[in-house]
């Protein structure tokens, strides 16, 4: 049995890019996808009556466990494959105000900071999660 393909609004996501300043200076937020095996921006779906901004900041949460301040305008976006289409991610810088203890995704993710520089070297697929 073959499943349908999901609505057409799944194919608008958007994420962000977490990051706090520090004594080390900037560092950058990436979690891992849920095989563990890639190291990715926490993304989703653009949820229904909200932003492409306030859904970043949700996935941000759901996914990375941080909260805080998503800038406008986004950063740039990118496009990747899923579900038999072509999902388009907007990007949004995060500064982030809280790390939490425990977060919806926690046992399914593994979340590490490091630097910008490092983050774009180990950063990977855009499409796994």
């Amino acid at each position: 049995m073959s499943q349908s393909p999901p609505p057409q609004w799944y194919y608008r996501q958007s994420g962000v890019i977490p990051f706090r300043v520090g004594s080390t200076g900037t560092e950058v937020l990436l979690i891992s996808s849920r095989t563990r095996k890639r190291w990715i921006l926490p993304k989703g779906v653009v949820e229904p009556g909200l932003t492409a901004a306030a859904s970043a900041a949700n996935e941000a949460f759901e996914e990375a466990g941080v909260r805080g301040r998503v800038a406008e305008p986004s950063l740039g976006s990118f496009t990747y494959a899923k579900w038999g289409g072509i999902c388009s991610v907007e990007v949004f810088a995060m500064a982030v105000d809280d790390v939490l203890d425990d977060w919806p995704e926690r046992a399914e993710r593994t979340r590490r900071w490091m630097s910008p520089a490092d983050a774009a070297r180990l950063a990977d697929d855009p499409g796994a999660g």
